[in-house]
This record gives structure tokens, C-alpha cells and sequence, in this order.
């Protein structure tokens, strides 16, 4: 909690030194206000015709229209500041430097998918395209309907690690889970095993300190934060929400699991936390080692660089296999919203069903209209939320959108012992995804995300079964009279304009 009040109180001068600035300015204006007028509604007018043109989602327009249609000033500074990409340039320059220069060859596996489904076929390669990432064979999968499952597993692969261990996630937290997995690192550390640790400066903002990051280097542990926040430098926009712990490139997690003890039900936050995650090994483990690989040549320091680096392998095709797998990560750096629109492309082809776990809804227009339309056409749209929220103001936005959903046949329900906080869709018995992405605008638009797609796998009854299960704790969400409920639509409205800012 210190950590967060000392960097509040770092803004705090800045601000007040540029009210004192802009009230100055104003006063030595004055004489000319209509001039500054006529100058001021034309640049304002430019603005409003950027964002329209601009390629970007049409709810998060409308937000940055208002702010500056109603405060063209300040609005186009916050618009700059926060709207626009030029925030995360830096970042964007760290990554084009850390890419590798290797084209992705998925040519083999796709022409497989294109003999049972060439339409999912154009999906899984398009992703592969954008991506960078190659679709592999799933050779074997685990699947953890709880972090409490996960946990022990993920301390028996650690303790057997020889090479290296590629920890990466959003929130890091000491605990019980931490603590032990610490332990663990520091003896392989000093064992000559290569241990690397990345985590979000403001995911952990209140958990984790620069005084944690510098014990774990004395640990012999390589430790760095993602995208510092300072008051002059770093942005509340992206950040890093992946999660991911790989171990000699033999086996990788992921899912929904961050490192702290309310993830493993060691207690109780916000009621029984449910969450899910999964374990891969084969060579499908090596789309997580790119991954890290290349965001920590991007943002660590120059004298702590790794003493090699992966590359892509040549895809093997084995006889026995289980499905395909593709895993990726999106970014708020490039022009697609990669999740954002491969959910909307596997909507649009469902055909029986369409199931979704995720703690916050907040959606695009786009994703929204997806949801709707397979809903209208009869595919059993259903979208599993929290009974229990973390965050109070963000359940009340995601309430928001029920309506409008509801109306239109999709079944919402909510977990009534506590807090759901995976992240996971299935569709028709043939594509799950499980990983890091909520359906809502961080996620979608705003935070870097990783995420895994399984076709024919195992995984996705696994994964139904598990969905099944949580359903016979939930209660299922009704529709309101709009009649008796006027103000209540509207407030909605409302709550779904500013939804782009949470």
C-alpha cells in the first residue's frame, strides 16, 4: 500500500503545476478569446475527423468524441496522452527490435485441418499469420479445473528443472504459493539452472517491490518489471497480463493463475475463487519459450541478456497426437485486436453452442453484435461470470451489458460461491481457447495477453465437463421490465459510454 501512495504523491506536484500553468495561460489569452476560439474549434474539428477515420473500436470512439466535444483542450490532451497508441511507442520499438526474423511454417498442419473444416482452417492460419506463431500438434495436455489442482504439479516441474526456468506474470504476490516457488528457484539458481523472472509493475503495484525484485537478484535470480509506472513515465495502458511458467522448454502453464495464495484457495477473497489452467508439453511448449524470450530481450537491461535464444522449429508430425494446438499472444501494439476478432470469427461459424468463462464483461461493438447474432440464429450462446465480485464498480459495468444479451437469448449466469476468474471460451465440441483474456476492453484492446486454441483436442470435453460442473452452482440471469426499470436503462447506458476507460 505505500508503494501506491508514494507514487500518488509524486503526481501530485505535477498536476498542481500544470493547473497553475494552464490558469496563467488562460489569463494571458483573454483579450484574444475570439480568435482562440475560431483556432480552437477548428483543431478540435480535426481532431473529431482523426478518431472517426482512425481504425479502432466504435465504443471507444464515441468515449473520446464526447471528452472532446465537451472539453476540446483537455480532451485532446488526454485523448494523446491516453487514447492514442503514441503512449506506447517505445514499447512497440523494444518489440520490432526483439523479433525474430523467421517466417512461420504451418503450411503442413493447416492443409490437415483444411480436410476435416476449411473454414476453421482459414481461421487457425490467419492467426498463425498475424501471429507469427505456428499451430503444432497437441501431444499431451493437462488440465487444472482449479489453481489449488495446479499448484502442486507446478512445484514438482520446478524442482526438476536443469536448464531454465522462464517465470512471466501479471501479479506476483508473497504467500504461501510464492514463497515456496521461491525457494525452489533460488536452490536451481544456484544450481547453475538459469532462472528468469518477469512481472507487471502495476499489476503487482501493491504485492511486489523493487526491494522483492532486488532480493530475488541476489538469489542469483534474473528479475525485471514490465513497463515501470512513474509519475512522468509508464502508462496504466499496456500492461502485461500474461502468465505463463515455462521449465526447459519441456513443459509450460498457463491460464488464468497468477502467482499469489487467493489463486490456490489457500484463502478466501472474495468466496471460493475458481479459476482453471493447463499444462502442455511436447514441442507445443515452444511457442511459450518464443514468447518470453522475446519480451525479455525487449524490456530487460543490456548486461542481463540471455546467453541464447530459441528459434522456430521445423513442426513434427507424430502418429499419435491429440488435436492441434496454436498459442499466441495479442498486443495493443498492433492494428488487429487478434482475441477481439478471433472470437468474433468463431461465433460467427458455431453452429450448437458457444460457451464462456470470464470474471468481467465489458464488449465492442463488434464482439457484442457476434454474440447477439449467434444467439438469434439458435447456437446456445453462454457467458459464466462471477457471483462475487473483486471489483464492485466493474461487476455493476458488466451488469451493464446483461440486457441487451439476455434479450437476445444468450444465458448469463453466475457462480454463486465466489469469484470466477478464468478465461476460457468452447465452441461445438471442436476449438476451446483457455488463457489470460477477458471479454472486456483492457483485454481485448489495451493489454498484452497470451492465449492458447486447441482444436480436436482432448482438452475441450475436459474443459466442458469442468463448465458443466460450475453451472450446477450458478444462477442463472433474467431480463428486466424495461417499463418499470426506466432509470435503470438508462444509468446502463450510461455505465457502457465510460466502459472503454475500465
Amino acid at each position: 500500500m505505500g508503494k501506491v501512495i508514494r507514487r500518488i504523491l509524486a503526481i501530485i506536484p505535477a498536476v498542481i503545476i500544470q493547473v497553475l500553468w494552464m490558469c496563467i495561460l488562460m489569463s494571458w489569452l483573454a483579450p484574444y478569446a475570439t480568435v482562440v476560439s475560431t483556432i480552437l474549434s477548428i483543431c478540435t474539428f480535426l481532431f473529431v475527423l482523426f478518431i472517426i477515420i482512425k481504425r479502432d473500436e466504435g465504443t471507444y470512439k464515441i468515449l473520446w468524441l464526447l471528452v472532446l466535444l465537451t472539453l476540446p483542450v483537455l480532451g485532446a490532451v488526454l485523448y494523446l496522452e491516453l487514447g492514442n497508441k503514441r503512449t506506447g511507442l517505445p514499447i512497440w520499438k523494444r518489440l520490432q527490435r526483439a523479433k525474430l526474423d523467421s517466417a512461420t511454417d504451418c503450411e503442413r498442419v493447416v492443409e490437415e485441418i483444411k480436410k476435416d473444416d476449411i473454414r476453421l482452417a482459414q481461421t487457425i492460419q490467419n492467426l498463425c499469420h498475424k501471429t507469427n506463431l505456428p499451430v503444432v500438434p497437441n501431444e499431451q495436455v493437462t488440465y487444472y479445473p482449479l489453481g489449488d489442482k495446479m499448484y502442486p504439479d507446478m512445484i514438482t516441474d520446478l524442482q526438476s528443472a536443469t536448464k531454465y526456468i522462464y517465470v512471466e506474470y501479471f501479479i506476483i504476490a508473497h504467500g504461501k504459493m510464492w514463497d515456496s516457488m521461491v525457494e525452489i528457484l533460488a536452490k536451481k539458481a544456484a544450481q547453475g539452472v538459469d532462472v528468469r523472472v518477469l512481472y507487471d509493475d502495476l499489476g503487482s503495484i501493491s504485492t511486489y517491490s523493487k526491494k522483492d525484485a532486488k532480493k530475488l537478484r541476489e538469489m542469483g535470480i534474473h528479475c525485471h518489471t514490465f513497463n515501470p509506472l512513474y509519475a512522468i513515465k509508464g502508462t496504466i495502458n499496456y500492461r502485461d497480463h500474461r502468465k505463463m511458467l515455462v521449465v526447459d522448454g519441456k513443459v509450460a502453464y498457463s491460464g488464468g493463475i497468477n502467482l499469489a495464495d487467493e489463486y490456490i484457495n489457500e484463502y478466501e477473497k472474495y468466496g471460493h475463487w475458481k479459476d482453471i489452467g493447463f499444462r502442455l508439453t511436447g514441442q507445443a511448449v515452444m511457442n511459450y519459450v518464443l514468447m518470453f524470450e522475446e519480451f525479455w530481450c525487449a524490456f530487460c537491461d543490456k548486461n542481463d541478456e540471455l546467453p541464447r535464444r530459441h528459434e522456430m522449429q521445423p513442426i513434427q508430425i507424430p502418429e499419435q497426437k491429440d488435436g492441434y494446438v496454436i498459442s499466441y499472444y495479442d498486443s495493443p501494439l498492433r492494428s488487429d485486436s487478434i482475441s477481439n476478432d478471433l472470437y468474433m470469427d468463431l461465433l460467427s461459424q458455431a453452429v450448437n453452442y458457444a460457451w464462456f468463462y470470464t470474471p468481467y464483461l465489458m464488449l465492442g461493438d463488434g464482439l457484442m453484435e457476434s454474440f447477439v447474432r449467434a444467439a438469434e440464429r439458435g447456437v446456445d450462446v453462454r457467458i459464466l461470470m462471477p457471483g462475487i465480485p473483486d471489483k464492485k464498480i466493474i461487476f455493476r459495468m458488466s451488469h451493464s451489458y446483461y440486457q441487451e444479451l439476455l434479450d437476445a437469448g444468450v444465458k448469463i449466469y453466475e457462480y454463486q460461491p465466489g469469484f470466477v476468474h478464468a478465461k476460457a471460451c468452447m465452441v461445438d465440441d471442436r476449438i476451446c481457447t483457455i488463457g489470460t483474456v477477458n471479454l472486456d476492453y483492457r483485454s481485448l484492446f489495451l493489454h498484452f495477453e497470451n492465449n492458447s486454441m486447441f482444436y480436436e483436442s482432448e482438452m475441450i470435453q475436459k474443459l466442458k465437463a469442468d463448465y458443466e460442473a460450475t453451472l450446477e452452482q450458478c444462477a442463472q440471469m433474467q431480463p428486466y421490465d424495461i417499463k418499470k426499470y426506466a432509470f435503470r436503462w438508462f444509468f446502463d447506458g450510461l455505465l457502457r459510454v465510460f466502459a472503454p476507460l475500465c
